[in-house]
């Protein structure tokens, strides 16, 4: 059986690819979809776009597109999804899609950002205005394995282990939890700066909320940086200028295996249990409740299921199980 695209809620862009700009309360399959739905490998959305790439290595896109974000080498609106043609040289390997710009990973490990650059998000500072057709980031001089886009700022995580950060988005709420204090380069770099307080650990993955940021170590570690408003950085700090690694008895000492970011919650994978914790008003944690979960919980109505995939929203979670049955 082929399996079938399906898309739904807010929808003011087009960009659930459904060819009409209205909101759809219940999932709906998207019949005209120009990539094959068999070979889909990953889908991922941002600010009021949305993204698709196949196993091929190709990136299709739809929805917002006011800045160029879609990198199609215009600015309307597109409400199916259409091939982004000016990476047809590229093989596209992950897309992490921001509130109004989109960055991409392509094989050997290159780096490529489209969209707004007012914050200076696309890491390539030289760009003023909206970038239409997805650029290089020639600053970023080793090979990225992994990339994560917040509300305007992004993160690449490299094959040597380091972690890059660049755009501006997080530096006002850093002044003003830390007034009159030196701010640490990465927080207000327009290009990818390197993220002071990993030397001694090896990222393999990132992740990032609207204000925070999050890296997951080779030894199964999770350290967090940002703002930490809803307790998402289990710390007593209104915002952490430098990362900091969350104790690994809040995750009964097991090894994590894999981390997912909402806009201000966490969702992180052990081999046993999934763990969520951070901003929790639409019940996102998981643990039955609308208040914010300080320290990472279990969440236990998946019980000891195997969960193969997580998928953090906004304000929403999602996990694909695999029962023993």
């Amino acid at each position: 059986m082929e399996p079938v695209l399906r898309a739904w809620g807010a929808n003011s862009y087009g960009q659930l690819g459904l060819g009409h700009k209205e909101d759809v309360l219940v999932p709906q399959s998207l019949k005209d979809v120009s990539c094959k739905r068999r070979d889909i490998k990953n889908i991922t959305g941002g600010g009021g776009h949305s993204a698709v790439i196949t196993g091929a290595g190709e990136l299709f896109v739809c929805g917002h597109n006011k800045e160029g974000q879609l990198g199609l080498n215009h600015t309307e609106d597109v409400l199916r999804f259409t091939l982004c043609t000016a990476l047809s040289g590229f093989c596209v390997q992950e897309v992490a899609c921001g509130w109004d710009f989109t960055i991409i990973l392509a094989g050997d490990g290159l780096v490529l950002s489209c969209g707004s650059n007012a914050f200076g998000q696309l890491g390539v500072p030289q760009i003023s205005g909206p970038c239409l057709i997805p650029q290089k980031i020639e600053s970023l001089k080793e090979k990225a394995v992994g990339i994560a886009a917040g509300l305007r700022h992004a993160l690449a995580a490299t094959e040597s282990g380091l972690v890059f950060q660049w755009g501006t988005g997080m530096a006002s709420r850093a002044k003003r939890a830390h007034q009159g204090k030196t701010l640490p380069l990465f927080l207000t770099a327009k290009e990818p700066c390197e993220i002071k307080g990993l030397e001694d650990v090896k990222v393999k993955r990132v992740a990032a909320g609207s204000y925070h940021c999050v890296s997951l170590t080779d030894e199964g570690h999770l350290y967090v940086w940002g703002s930490n408003k809803h307790g998402q950085l289990v710390s007593e700090e209104v915002f952490l200028v430098e990362p900091k690694k969350i104790d690994a008895q809040f995750f009964s000492h097991e090894k994590i295996g894999a981390v997912w970011s909402g806009w201000t919650h966490l969702v992180a994978q052990t081999g046993g249990c999934c763990f969520s914790w951070g901003w929790n008003e639409h019940g996102m944690c998981g643990d039955g409740t609308e208040a914010n979960v300080r320290v990472p919980k279990p969440v236990k109505a998946l019980g000891y299921a195997k969960q193969i995939l997580i998928g953090c929203g906004a304000g929403h979670s999602l996990a694909l199980c695999q029962t023993s049955r």
